[in-house]
């Protein structure tokens, strides 16, 4: 018997992520870290990893991510899962060393023959990546859910934060923004079988050149784009930065079919909470580009900070690797009032 796991969720990948708004009033609570002199990145910039100096010379970086289906065959929805958990180590500039999962199944809905290929799918991934699948924890849940917890390293003096960026850096984004929109059209049956094709096999390519951005000096700043969109991890990364931003709307790369789908009114209610939370700190040209700009995106790319006088050497390494070359915009100095960030 076949069957289609985005059917047994309410939600969808990193769209089920709970809104910035909410997740930073949970997060008010006293959380003093200051006390944890070798704790190098906690939450305090909403960081994709937690980073812990042992010695002075050697950090350990961990990260764990999960979410319910974003696609129905299991297999995907498993390697999908773990790319994602793994990119948070990547774009730290880590090395990943070993992950364990983390499943919730609904057993009664669904056999144990369907999580046995959720792991398979996982445990695919971390083989790629060089990593064992070392163990885990599971429950039985409503709703299917499965993801990783990941361990990496990196040298002390090579970590990248998304709070490093530097006024007159350049933004680059290594993958199309759409996931969200893309994954909505499939939960609604109006999907075609070639976009989710497009978006299946770029959910799954891993972000794997953030562990050499790591050694990069000219690199200063990086996050992976996931369920706070584009515009919220640009976002966090002006603030942490003290910066602002101006973004090119023609530049962003987005997938073709994108706006055929949004035509529909594919649009994910994370969509919406992301731009009730954060919208007022941009300025759009385009009023209707926030369905893009704060579309939830599972597995997404990475934003770049980059030093403006390395544009050429770092864009010879993007086509080396052979990645898209997508300079989306320019980190501007900050100012007391008026927008965060400009979409011209």
């Amino acid at each position: 018997m076949h069957y289609n796991l985005t059917e047994y969720s309410h939600g969808a990948g990193c769209g089920c992520k709970l809104s910035p708004g909410v997740l930073s009033d949970i997060l008010k609570s006293n959380n003093d870290l200051s006390h944890f002199n070798q704790l190098l990145v906690g939450n305090e910039a909403s960081d994709d990893a937690a980073v812990m100096d042992l010695d002075g010379e050697t950090a350990i970086v961990s990260t764990t991510d999960f979410f319910m289906p974003i696609v129905d065959d299991p297999h995907d929805f498993g390697a999908i899962a773990a790319t994602n958990a793994i990119s948070d180590i990547y774009a730290m500039g880590a090395e990943p060393l070993m992950a364990i999962a983390i499943l919730g199944w609904p057993i009664e809905k669904l056999p144990a023959k369907v999580a046995a290929e959720v792991l398979k799918g996982g445990r695919e991934v971390c083989r790629n990546a060089g990593i064992p699948l070392a163990g885990g924890h599971s429950i039985d849940s409503p709703e299917p859910i499965f993801g990783l917890a990941v361990t990496g390293r990196i040298a002390v003096n090579k970590v990248k934060k998304n709070s490093d960026g530097r006024k007159g850096d350049l933004l680059y984004l290594t993958k199309p923004l759409g996931t969200g929109v893309a994954t909505t059209a499939h939960k609604k049956k109006i999907a075609e079988k070639e976009d989710l094709e497009v978006v299946r096999s770029a959910m799954i390519t891993p972000n794997t050149i953030g562990r050499e951005l790591g050694s990069l000096t000219y690199v200063h700043a990086m996050t992976d784009v996931t369920g706070f969109g584009l515009g919220g991890h640009l976002l966090e990364m002006c603030r942490g930065s003290d910066t602002c931003a101006t973004i090119y709307e023609a530049k962003i790369p987005v997938f073709d079919f994108v706006w055929k789908y949004i035509d529909q009114n594919c649009i994910p209610g994370g969509t919406n909470r992301n731009w009730e939370t954060y919208g007022s700190f941009f300025e759009l040209k385009n009023k209707q580009f926030f369905k893009v700009l704060a579309d939830p995106q599972t597995s997404g790319g990475l934003l770049v900070s980059v030093d403006p006088g390395e544009k050429e050497v770092f864009e010879s390494l993007l086509k080396q690797r052979e990645l898209d070359v997508n300079q989306i915009g320019v980190l501007t100095a900050s100012h007391k009032s008026g927008p965060i960030v400009s979409v011209v």
